[in-house]
């Protein structure tokens, strides 16, 4: 497994390198975010643990950067800003998991091991269905640019649905993902707030498949 380590502080680099090393991968170093991205792009690494605080670019524009390209490299962040909103900030940019300065070595080698299982499937930050898009982050979705007004259920049954473009997902799928099972919820919920979508975002988004539930056309 080859891994790129992005870290400034070289003292805690080459640390990680030696350490890492010792377990049987193969790493790389980068000092600075605009190597570090260039490396990520062309080095075919299986994994790329990243600091926030980067000379040049940081770390959040680094994995945004990759992500924006379709790079879907498992991104581990490290970094000792440890607040609960940096840690939100680093994973909705798009990495993977994030881990707080000072870290067990330990914990670092078993988050990193879980990552490379999971390997690198598409999970892109801001969601694209056509010229439709949402950024979960921002809680923003726009239309061939122009922003939509969505309400929260409206948004919540959108993203469902977005996150499984072309495929067919049945009324009490959406339910029980889209609504809250402890309140009962009337059975043609989903139709009135389907209907409630087409009328935003134009009738010919969304499929009904009869008898089977709703498509949302790629």
């Amino acid at each position: 497994m080859r891994l790129l380590v992005v870290e400034d502080e070289m003292r805690m680099a080459h640390a990680l390198q030696r350490g890492l090393q010792a377990e049987g991968f193969a790493v790389d170093v980068a000092g600075d975010g605009p190597n570090g991205l260039e490396m990520a792009r062309h080095g075919g690494y299986d994994a790329v643990i990243l600091d926030i605080m980067l000379p040049g670019l940081s770390g959040y524009r680094v994995v945004q950067t990759l992500r924006a390209e379709k790079n879907w490299v498992p991104v581990l962040m490290l970094s000792a800003k440890d607040g609960e909103y940096d840690q939100a900030d680093g994973l909705d940019c798009g990495a993977d998991d994030y881990l707080t300065k000072p870290f067990s070595y330990v914990v670092l080698v078993a988050r990193l091991r879980a990552l490379l299982r999971r390997g690198a499937p598409e999970r892109p930050s801001v969601l694209t269905v056509g010229d439709l898009t949402l950024d979960p982050a921002r809680r923003r979705v726009t239309s061939g640019g122009d922003e939509i007004v969505l309400t929260a259920r409206e948004y919540a049954l959108l993203e469902y649905l977005m996150r499984r473009p072309g495929q067919v997902v049945s009324k009490t799928e959406l339910l029980d993902h889209v609504w809250d099972a402890s309140v009962d919820t009337a059975p043609n919920a989903v139709e009135v707030y389907v209907g409630y979508l087409r009328r935003k975002l134009g009738r010919d988004l969304l499929e009904t498949v009869r008898g089977a539930g709703y498509r949302l056309r790629q």
